[in-house]
C-alpha cells in the first residue's frame, strides 16, 4: 500500500470560523514530523505549535498529520454548507 502523510495547521479564528493551512505531503511520518519541527517556531504557527492527536487532545488548534492511501477517495459522502442561523 502506498501512503502519503499530509501536514495541516488549524487556527480557530472565532466560534464560527477556522483557518486551515495545507503544509505539505510527505513520504513518511518522520518526514512529516520534521516539517512540523521546522515550522512550529515561525510567525503564526508559534501561536499554536503543538502536534494535535484528535483522539486525546481537547485543544483543536495546532498541527495535524494524517496518513492517506494514494489512489483512493477519502471524502465520499458529499457535504452541506449551513448558513448562519440554520444550525
Amino acid at each position: 500500500m502506498n501512503t502519503v502523510f499530509i501536514v495541516q495547521h488549524l487556527n480557530v479564528l472565532s466560534k464560527e470560523q477556522e483557518d486551515v493551512k495545507f503544509i505539505g505531503a510527505y513520504s513518511s511520518f518522520e518526514a512529516a514530523q520534521a516539517a512540523v519541527e521546522r515550522l512550529k517556531g515561525k510567525p503564526g504557527f508559534r501561536d499554536h505549535p503543538r502536534l494535535i492527536d484528535p483522539l486525546i487532545d481537547d485543544d483543536v488548534a495546532g498541527f495535524y498529520i494524517g496518513e492517506y492511501e494514494l489512489g483512493k477517495d477519502h471524502w465520499t459522502e458529499g457535504y452541506v454548507t449551513l448558513k448562519r442561523g440554520e444550525e
